[in-house]
């Protein structure tokens, strides 16, 4: 048994930290980017649809180079990417850098979720592997939530100090006035030199991957491609992301525009809730995993989520602002349960079929997309409602889903007892 690297689990838990932290500021920012850049819904969405299709087209070439290259080497190039286009969107706020600039965070945020589970692995010890999963999951739902309140804060806070404070208003020196968000980007910046330091001084562990862990070649993946349940799984998780980000990234202007609550504070603390409730049911979820079937819980859950969003969506203002959140706690069960189901559904190849599901994550790019293209064309309510398409087929998956192996319950464990 191998001893626990304390320090390589902290720079894992930290990175977990850091991936939350930049990716789910999207969501807070749409309805300051609408009015700043002066935008279509359509033409808006199209800035969440760059970060999340770099997991798409990320992904799976670094989990081939991963195999080749150290780990250290690709988390100081995923690094550098998100400074790239941190620095960018920072010294040249408009629409077009805003798109590279999210492609190129997106395809940082990519590279590392690749390279970081492998390492949780080696430097924790595989004893301890499900408990630090289940931590970092924590830590990545506790970033989540803090990340729009600190732009809160940034948008808000930061200007009314920004002549009191010497460091302040040479951050408002460099973003414009009228877009103050802009100065997350920066803080984004700093951040990521500072990660790119810290991963320096480390010295990384020699990390054979599981067969389970690695990506295989693009005919190993062509050929999981042609089996049907493959191809069922991995819209699973595209319509589960959909479903997440299509909530994260329209909630706050859709309060905007039809309550009339301000972006900045109540949007921002909105998002803030269903990112800690995501969390909060993630825990909760594990412990009724060990006494109910996951897909009895899938069913459950998404019939809970489609009844919370149509309450979010058809309800009053101060109906909505409880209902929202709670879309994301019923959400907190589906990636884990969809994501255990396809991989109990095969006898092997998990680490093709991994990185088959993990590209799925582009269901986050398209599916806002949609929504923001029905919004231009028939208000964003009705592009809203589009998430029942990606809910009911989540739905389905509780019905159809025949795994090889089910979860195993405590009811089950006494069964075999008595069995015994």
């Amino acid at each position: 048994m191998k001893k626990k690297n304390y320090l390589m689990i902290s720079l894992v838990m930290l990175t977990f930290f850091v991936i939350s932290f930049m990716t789910n500021i999207i969501g807070p920012l749409i309805p300051d980017m609408i009015k700043g850049f002066k935008l279509s819904l359509t033409l808006v969405a199209l800035l969440p649809f760059a970060f999340f299709i770099a997991y798409g087209l990320v992904s799976l070439p670094t989990g081939i180079l991963v195999e080749k290259y150290n780990e250290k080497i690709i988390m100081v190039a995923a690094f550098t990417f998100s400074l790239l286009g941190s620095v960018l969107l920072t010294l040249f706020p408009n629409y077009f850098s805003a798109i590279i600039s999210l492609f190129l965070i997106g395809s940082g945020m990519a590279m590392l979720q690749v390279v970081i589970n492998p390492l949780l692995r080696v430097s924790g010890g595989e004893e301890h592997y499900a408990f630090n999963s289940v931590l970092a999951q924590l830590i990545f739902g506790s970033a989540s939530f803090m990340s729009p309140l600190v732009y809160s804060y940034m948008a808000l806070q930061l200007v009314a100090d920004k002549d009191n404070n010497p460091f302040v208003s040479g951050i408002f020196s460099i973003v414009p006035a009228e877009l103050p968000w802009i100065s997350i980007y920066f803080l984004f910046a700093i951040l990521s030199v500072l990660m790119i330091g810290i991963v320096l001084l480390f010295k990384f562990p020699k990390i054979e991957l599981k067969g389970d862990e690695k990506s295989g070649d693009l005919s190993a993946h062509l050929r999981l491609l042609k089996r049907p349940v493959v191809i069922a799984y991995f819209l699973g998780v595209f319509c589960y992301v959909g479903t997440e980000q299509g909530i994260a990234n329209w909630v706050s202007q859709f309060l905007f525009t039809y309550h009339g609550y301000d972006p900045q504070t109540e949007g921002a603390r909105i998002i803030a809730y269903f990112w800690g409730l995501m969390t909060a049911g993630g825990v909760i979820g594990l412990l009724l995993l060990k006494v109910l079937d996951s897909r009895v819980l899938l069913v459950s859950f998404t019939l809970l989520a489609i009844i919370s969003l149509s309450a979010g969506l058809f309800s009053t203002g101060s109906i909505a602002l409880i209902a929202f959140p709670l879309v994301g706690f019923f959400a907190s069960v589906m990636y884990p349960v969809i994501f255990s189901l396809a991989l109990n559904s095969l006898k092997d190849q998990h680490g093709v079929f991994s990185g088959i599901l993990v590209t799925g994550v582009a269901g986050g790019a398209v599916i806002p997309l949609i929504v923001g293209w029905i919004g231009d064309h028939w208000e964003l309510q009705s592009g809203m409602l589009f998430l029942y398409v990606t809910l009911t087929y989540i739905l389905s998956i509780g019905f159809w889903a025949n795994p090889l192996v089910k979860n195993k319950t405590i009811q089950q464990s006494r069964k075999l007892k008595i069995n015994q």
